[in-house]
């Protein structure tokens, strides 16, 4: 029971608590540069997730081999090494999306967020719990990604994962669609200021809704107070 509470409370941190960019701030660069299409955001946010899962399970791993005044060049080390790896089998299997998404591959390696999940967690935890946490940070991160491409690419050009078959191959094809047709555009939102303002569109969002959570939580302890008051 305790362990599924801990598995619970690491999705929930990683998706929405202490999501990469909500509740970190962290990776705004390459979350602004690459979010032009919902199919660039989902591209770029699968090659983070597999960088940060495979990052956390091999730190676990090795946690009590690496000494810890050294930690972290060897993290940086781990990191890079995973990165060059998927950044060549991008360039080998997807070379459309990396022609795309070019340089922010190889700048995953820079992306706080993956380091701070090495020193913070993987490097303290097992590996199952370790593997978990990269699989739920790097799904929060990839559903900011696209859901924040999603939003650029419909207000920008009234279309949803645009060139998906040709930037991710034939069996993504049924995720193109047309949202607004005959739309002219608004092409504001597929340069980088219009990554700003629909980021803090999301960011609003996200914090109306945790408040409305939080007011439920607050109102339903109250009504529990007071049914118990009642009863005695």
């Amino acid at each position: 029971m305790l362990m599924s509470d801990t598995y619970r409370r690491i999705a929930t941190d990683g998706i929405w608590n202490n999501n990469i960019v909500f509740g970190q701030n962290l990776a705004l660069c390459p979350l602004l540069a690459v979010t032009g299409t919902a199919t660039n955001g989902l591209g770029m946010g699968l090659a983070t997730l597999v960088v940060i899962i495979a990052s956390n399970g091999l730190i676990s791993v090795s946690r009590h081999l690496i000494p810890s005044e050294i930690r972290i060049p060897v993290f940086v080390l781990l990191i890079a090494a995973l990165v060059t790896l998927v950044d060549i089998l991008m360039n080998a299997w997807a070379h459309e999306l990396y022609k795309v998404l070019g340089l922010f591959i190889a700048l995953i390696v820079t992306n706080c967020a993956l380091l701070g999940r090495a020193e913070s967690f993987a490097s303290k935890q097992p590996v199952k719990l370790a593997l978990w946490d990269g699989l739920m940070m790097g799904l929060g991160f990839t559903l900011v990604l696209v859901a924040l491409g999603a939003a650029r690419e419909i207000s920008a050009a009234g279309t949803l994962f645009a060139n998906a078959s040709l930037l991710l191959g034939e069996s993504f094809k049924f995720l193109e669609v047309t949202v607004i047709p005959h739309y002219k555009g608004f092409l504001l939102m597929a340069l980088p200021p219009g990554g700003f303002i629909m980021l803090a569109f999301l960011i609003v969002g996200k914090r109306m809704i945790d408040n409305v959570l939080a007011a439920r939580k607050t109102q339903s302890v109250i009504q529990a107070t007071e049914a118990v008051a009642m009863v005695d």
